[in-house]
């Protein structure tokens, strides 16, 4: 059986603050909230807008507490004060699958994890 894809990671819910048209690509995301899921600079990432329904894949790069930042042309795919859904993926074996627990936080306005429910 083939390999087959699946979430690796999930910031749920999280806010952009800002946006730079001039910086070459990717999107800057606060460090502890990669680290709280283990995204790593310059791993693949999608882009899900919850407020227009865009959808773009870039990659993460670290930013400052509280950052989520569209950079180059990415940018033209939201506006600071919308929510976005950041989600990476990987492939396992069939025998690796059901082990496989993807780690999954949800931020609240100021990008800060929430508790967990």
């Amino acid at each position: 059986m083939p390999r087959r894809t699946f979430m690796s990671a999930k910031i749920h819910g999280a806010t952009l603050t800002s946006l730079d048209l001039d910086y070459e690509g990717s999107i800057s995301v606060d460090t502890a909230l990669l680290d709280a899921v283990g995204i790593l600079p310059n791993e693949r990432i999608d882009v899900l807008n919850l407020d227009n329904g865009e959808r773009l894949t870039t990659y993460a790069i670290p930013g400052k507490p509280g950052e989520i930042c569209l950079n180059g042309a990415a940018a033209h795919k939201g506006k600071p004060g919308q929510k976005v859904i950041l989600v990476t993926y990987l492939e396992l074996e069939p025998h690796e699958i059901a082990a496989h627990k993807p780690r999954v936080i949800r931020v609240d306005a100021a990008n800060r994890p929430e508790a967990a429910h």
